[in-house]
């Protein structure tokens, strides 16, 4: 089995942390999902999905991927081991466990992968709109700082996520984030008709983390939506009209 194809962040790539950014090359998944779908919750054959997990859980040399099983929440749950039972509802995963793959999974929404390294706290997040705009990265963040974190030695990555040319919403979208902050109306952009609007999620997320007290972030700069070869599409799949879609995995790991 050849290595798989990922994206880094130089944020993070420092001594005693390891992550990446998968892209959907590299898995055995066929079809619409080809080939690195991880999504267990897909209709994609569950096999192929688990084997998918254990070619991304290789790359890091482990065993298995902790991930939540995620519902669009603001809400971040600590792990020491990979859960003995179903996975609990959450959009964040914490962690000081060494060797402790935190793994978060994406089709357009933002994956956020945090570290400080000097406290070895590490930190993966899926920040869609909603979990973006309730706090899933304040979560997060604060999960961390009770493990013993600093949020001013924080640094973080958004993974690829759909770009600010390919989110395009309605006037209720922007409204709904206007009513929760009239500043959030600096992360929208005229879209093609005047009732539309271009919505900035990876911009946004950015500034959630700013306010959180991390600096040190950044955007890998990658459109899920408009580089098909790449990555899976939640938003291209419904205007391709495909009946399903894969999803991506962004992970990250303190070093034993």
């Amino acid at each position: 089995m050849s290595a798989l194809p990922v994206l880094t962040s130089p944020l993070l790539d420092v001594a005693g942390v390891r992550h990446a950014f998968f892209t959907r090359q590299g898995g055995v998944s066929q079809g619409i999902y080809a080939s690195l779908n991880v999504g267990l919750g897909s209709n994609d054959d569950p096999e192929a999905v688990r084997e998918n997990r254990r070619r991304a859980a290789a790359h890091f040399a482990a065993g298995t991927i902790v991930t939540a099983y995620q519902v669009h929440s603001p809400d971040a749950v600590l792990a020491s081991q990979p859960w003995p039972e179903a996975a609990p509802h959450a959009d964040a995963v914490v962690s000081a466990t060494p060797g402790l793959v935190c793994g978060a999974l994406a089709a357009d929404c933002a994956p956020v992968l945090i570290a400080d390294p000097e406290a070895r706290v590490v930190a993966a997040a899926h920040a869609g709109w909603k979990g973006a705009l309730t706090g899933v990265v304040e979560s997060a963040v604060a999960q961390m700082e009770a493990l013993g974190a600093t949020r001013s030695r924080m640094r973080a990555a958004v993974g690829p996520c759909i770009g600010p040319q390919s989110y395009e919403v309605g006037l209720e979208f922007l409204d709904r984030f206007t009513a929760a902050d009239r500043g959030h109306a600096q992360f929208f952009a005229p879209g093609a008709a005047p009732e539309k609007r271009l919505f900035d999620l990876p911009a946004f997320v950015l500034a959630r983390l700013r306010a959180a007290g991390i600096e040190a972030c950044e955007w890998v700069g990658r459109d899920t939506c408009a580089e098909p070869e790449l990555f899976f599409s939640n938003r291209r799949a419904f205007r391709t009209a495909e009946l399903d879609y894969g999803r991506l995995l962004s992970a990250i790991v303190l070093e034993s």
